[in-house]
């Protein structure tokens, strides 16, 4: 089968397309042949401690397709069923997946639709409802609104009745974003939108911020929250890992700062997220509230290039990967 690997260079990463055996599923596991797939930040960031790609490794980490063969111990799944899944190595023709993590895709969504959910729409899940605590008429700051889990903030929340305001260095991303839900925006590449986002929500202050930025949004995402707040780490594009904390906002606020990783993650754990999410978010996709979003489509084929797309930083939403029909 085709398959990109991911490897590091003196300035990034780069995709190389090898040919690879096609994978057998153990026990717990199903072969998929995979239909789509999406670009995630961490496919593609290989000079930050986290994501740093040693000697290569397969490329990709969610998709979409159908379920080819079936290891000795799954139950509840068919060969040929269509489904979406998070997994190691989805930018390639065939991928094998937990039988745990996969989420049937419904009659609704095209496959490129389907491929763009599990990472971008999960971790969001995860920011704003299974740790986040986010309630009806919460104030919600997305810092870097137009990235993928960025918009599915955005679509998550709104579901959910909060009130958004998202930060992009685009003025014209955030007028694309207010045709999503965003109920204000805030210009900026820096920190500088604490007192801003104050000023939005009439002095209530922030109760949940999620940061896609990375440190140079830390510091304005804390001192835009009200008492009891919240702050999500989500991402880190800028590259800046080393951040100052003014504990006194922390402590006089009692404000609570989480991370947001699948890599220490058990499949249990993911497990628990996924079922969260179909509980919690999939109504809304299912019944049209939630429409995937995806700024552009390109072909198995040109992996490379949609990287490249990816790193230029103009996209709003997800890049989407279409394989060859079979």
């Amino acid at each position: 089968m085709k398959s990109y690997w991911i490897n590091k260079t003196s300035n990034g990463t780069e995709l190389e397309l090898r040919e690879q055996p096609v994978p057998t599923p153990g026990p717990e596991q199903v072969l998929v042949r995979v239909c789509a797939t999406s670009i995630n930040r961490g496919d593609i960031l290989g000079a930050i401690k986290l994501h740093s790609a040693k000697g290569g490794r397969p490329a990709g980490v969610d998709g979409a397709g159908t379920v080819e063969a079936l290891g000795a111990n799954v139950r509840g799944v068919a060969i040929g069923d269509r489904v979406m899944f998070r997994a190691k190595g989805c930018f390639s023709e065939y991928v094998v997946a937990e039988s745990t993590l996969l989420t049937p895709v419904p009659a609704c969504l095209n496959w490129e639709q389907a491929a763009v959910i599990p990472i971008a729409y999960i971790t969001a899940y995860e920011a704003l409802l299974q740790f986040g605590g986010l309630q009806h008429g919460d104030w919600v700051l997305i810092a870097g609104a137009s990235s993928g889990v960025g918009v599915a903030a955005i679509q998550i929340a709104k579901v959910c009745g909060a009130k958004v305001i998202g930060t992009s260095g685009s003025a014209d991303k955030l007028v694309r974003l207010k045709a999503l839900g965003l109920d204000a925006g805030i210009q900026t590449r820096g920190e500088n939108f604490a007192e801003e986002a104050r000023q939005i929500t009439g002095g209530a202050g922030i109760k949940l911020a999620v940061n896609l930025v990375g440190g140079s949004a830390f510091a304005g995402c804390l001192e835009a929250l009200t008492d009891f707040g919240r702050l999500a780490v989500v991402g880190y594009v800028d590259g800046q890992m080393l951040t100052g904390l003014d504990i006194e906002p922390v402590h006089g606020k009692r404000l609570q700062i989480f991370g947001l990783s699948n890599a220490p993650l058990s499949t249990a754990m993911r497990a628990v997220a996924q079922r969260g999410f179909e509980r919690e978010v999939m109504p809304a996709i299912i019944d049209g509230r939630i429409v995937p979003v995806i700024d552009r489509t390109f072909s198995f084929d040109e992996l490379p290039a949609a990287k490249q797309y990816v790193e230029e930083n103009t996209l709003l939403g997800k890049v989407a990967i279409r394989f060859k029909p079979v």
